[in-house]
């Protein structure tokens, strides 16, 4: 089934204010080298999907740099390729007079221009805050097989290792995958089966159910069309069984990092069945590991130089470590410069932060420390 894609890129921002003051959450860094939405733009390209909508809203400068023409995902395309869709191209996308889309629906409604102009069959609709590997090819074939209206691709989440929140949708449904139920998350804990906030829908059914929205005013994806139409039109659910994270906050943040220095969950997240994660290329210098440095279980990305001691920490390209320092349970990202002598603990610093000789700074896994962008302590 031929397949078009369109990744939301700002719509889960206010989950994060302290990451996506500057940017959008599709372009946070995560795990060294890459950015939320390299996982958004790898499960489409590892599908055989060519053809990809980025939809923005404001603060996108950062998104632009990362993605340029698309080649390092294989979408610098004469046909096809990645588009960047900013709010309301015209005044026929603009459905909500005077105000910038906040839900999924309206962002939808902003960019019926391209969704009218792709031939393709289905599309796939995918968040930016969420961290998982897909292989959207079987999905597709599932979608195909059911002759489905939509499908809801699904994960399951330990609350002991991530807590969810009121936007976190739980799906019902039978043996044969046909969705029954769909409701909020209302606190369960142990392993919960959610909606990963990946769907494929069918195209034209997408342009009947977008016009409907538009002339009636509606503005949420789930309940306006998912719950409304449940029972008469054809919504089936299909599993997802790898890596899996959602990004709510500071803390999930910290917390879906700190899982990546399992070995066991880094091979399931960026090397499952041969689909690897693209990023942006970066011609770098090896890491630098002079006398005195002594680094265990972390992961370093390259360019940095490291003099000090770094356990159980996630440094993006650039950081350098100072002589006496002492980096553990930390995320450094790019360009971040610590001193002699500093002491970090459960703390992240945004990109090209100064931390100087002598300080030291503790946060914990439940609130770590974060310092924001160019900021000198």
């Amino acid at each position: 089934m031929r397949a078009a894609g369109l990744i939301f890129s700002n719509i889960h921002d206010a989950s994060i204010p302290e990451l996506t003051t500057r940017r959008t959450m599709a372009s946070i860094p995560f795990g060294g080298r890459y950015r939320l939405i390299d996982f958004a733009l790898s499960n489409m390209v590892n599908s055989g999907i060519t053809k990809v909508g980025v939809i923005t809203h404001y603060n996108y400068q950062s998104l632009l740099d990362h993605i340029g023409n698309g080649k390092d995902w294989d979408l610098a395309r004469r046909n096809g390729g990645i588009k960047i869709l900013p709010p309301f191209i015209t005044a026929y996308d603009n459905a909500v007079a005077g105000k910038l889309y906040s839900t999924r629906l309206e962002a939808l409604m902003g960019v019926m221009n391209f969704i009218d102009h792709c031939t393709e069959e289905a599309l796939v609709l995918s968040d930016c805050d969420v961290i998982c590997n897909v292989d959207l090819s079987r999905a597709l074939a599932e979608h195909e097989r059911n002759d489905a209206d939509i499908t809801l691709i699904t994960a399951t989440v330990d609350t002991a290792e991530q807590e969810l929140d009121a936007k976190a949708q739980v799906p019902t449904f039978d043996e044969q995958g046909r969705l029954i139920d769909i409701d909020v998350y209302s606190g369960q804990t142990g392993r919960v089966e959610i909606c990963s906030d990946i769907l494929i829908v069918r195209r034209t059914y997408l342009q009947r159910v977008l016009a409907e929205a538009i002339t009636h005013g509606r503005t949420s994806f789930y309940r306006d069309i998912v719950y409304r139409n449940l029972g008469r039109d054809r919504f089936f659910v299909t599993r997802y069984d790898g890596f899996f994270a959602r990004v709510n906050s500071i803390e999930s943040y910290f917390g879906c990092s700190m899982r990546l220095l399992d070995h066991d969950s880094r091979v399931n997240l960026f090397y499952r069945r041969n689909q690897p994660i693209y990023t942006k290329v970066r011609n770098s210098a090896p890491t630098r590991y002079l006398p005195g440095a002594s680094v265990k279980n972390s992961l370093i990305a390259d360019g940095c130089v490291i003099e000090g001691t770094v356990e159980n920490s996630i440094l993006f390209r650039g950081v350098h470590v100072g002589k006496g320092t002492v980096i553990k349970n930390s995320i450094l990202m790019q360009d971040t410069y610590t001193g002699d002598h500093v002491r970090l603990g459960c703390v992240i610093t945004d990109k090209d932060v100064v931390i100087k000789n002598d300080r030291e700074l503790c946060g914990h896994e439940t609130l770590p420390f974060y310092i924001s962008k160019g900021q000198t302590v």
